[in-house]
């Protein structure tokens, strides 16, 4: 099977910039497999944040163009050579970016299995947002059962998985949101407190959390949001910047780090996979997809659409109002013809 004649379609960016024509949906061949390579038909790939950056050319590391996109998803096994502990219909996770394609074909030690019975769409948007959920709740902090978090843009995927995880592991959460009408869905995700932006964490973090400030504070926003999480945190706390929604820098007072001695730090989930020992990497994922498949945690989806709908996916993330994940369906990639998607 490893030398049939195959035809895949793909995604590519050609030009930075945000323009929704340079991304080029186009055939491309096959190739045989070489020794210790597995062939995936991909499934399902998010859009996330860190993919429109890329198109725009704003993210922190750019590849070199022409380039498929996509930093997750998955796929199941079309063909496997000896050797790969993989076999034709397990269905896996790629730990490499190019996703946005109907196939990859990738060394076996860049996928991981994934457990029977597991959501292919939730399965899709494991890579990212849970594993930076995990690793921050882990790696700043050592937090007992009954400490506190505080984290903005907690309906996130990001957020959401913050909620599972630490109900899981006897952690307390204040979160906070930009809108009201999402105050009664997280607390019925598990959230022990939710507040809207508009609130002063100074004023009141002690009564909303029993009189004990958070030792952990994870900020996906900057500007005003930030300082408002900081202004939260007990006395040698932690704050963690993981994004930039806001577009606004970090300002710190000197105050928070002379008297109070905060720490602010952040977190680049490239930089742990591109750090960390493969099978610590490995070993990471495979514990995350047991909790999806056991409803620890989950991300809304919001429309998915097939490749060749690729600007109007484009268009319905960049807007932010479809209420959940926009997703990519890379199983039904349509017609394609001269490098066009075709009406």
């Amino acid at each position: 099977m490893g030398g049939r004649e195959l035809q895949g379609v793909r995604c590519q960016l050609q030009a930075f910039g945000g323009d929704a024509s340079a991304l080029r949906v186009e055939k491309f061949p096959s190739r045989t497999l070489a020794p210790g390579e597995v062939r995936v038909g991909m499934l399902f790939a998010p859009m996330n944040p860190a993919d429109l950056n890329v198109i725009h050319g704003t993210y922190g590391e750019l590849p070199e163009l022409p380039t498929t996109i996509g930093n997750e998803g998955c796929g199941v096994v079309l063909d496997a050579g000896e050797g790969t502990g993989l076999d034709e219909g397990d269905m896996v996770m790629p730990l490499c970016g190019g996703t946005w394609t109907s196939e990859m074909v990738v060394s076996a030690e860049a996928l991981v299995r994934l457990p029977e019975g597991i959501d292919p769409v939730q399965a899709a948007m494991l890579g990212v947002n849970p594993a930076t959920a995990w690793l921050m709740l882990h790696g700043f902090r050592s937090l007992a059962s009954g400490d506190w978090v505080v984290q903005n843009a907690a309906n996130s995927g990001v957020g959401r998985a913050v909620i599972g995880f630490a109900r899981q592991l006897g952690l307390r959460t204040l979160n906070v949101v930009r809108r009201e009408e999402l105050v009664e869905e997280l607390l019925g995700l598990g959230a022990d407190v939710v507040v809207t932006e508009e609130l002063d964490l100074r004023a009141g973090v002690e009564t909303l959390c029993g009189g004990k400030r958070p030792a952990l504070a994870l900020n996906a926003v900057g500007g005003a949001s930030a300082l408002n999480l900081a202004n939260a945190l007990a006395d040698g706390g932690v704050h963690v910047t993981y994004g930039g929604m806001g577009r606004q820098p970090l300002k710190v007072p000197n105050g928070l780090l002379i008297f109070r001695g905060l720490e602010f730090r952040g977190f680049w989930l490239r930089r742990w996979r591109e750090s960390a020992p493969l099978p610590e990497v490995r070993a990471l994922y495979e514990k995350l997809a047991g909790l999806l498949r056991t409803g620890v945690f989950s991300t809304p989806v919001g429309r998915i659409y097939p490749l060749t709908e690729v600007a109007d996916a484009l268009a319905a993330a960049a807007s932010g109002g479809v209420g959940g994940k926009v997703m990519l369906d890379l199983s039904c990639a349509g017609s394609v013809a001269d490098g066009r998607i075709a009406p």
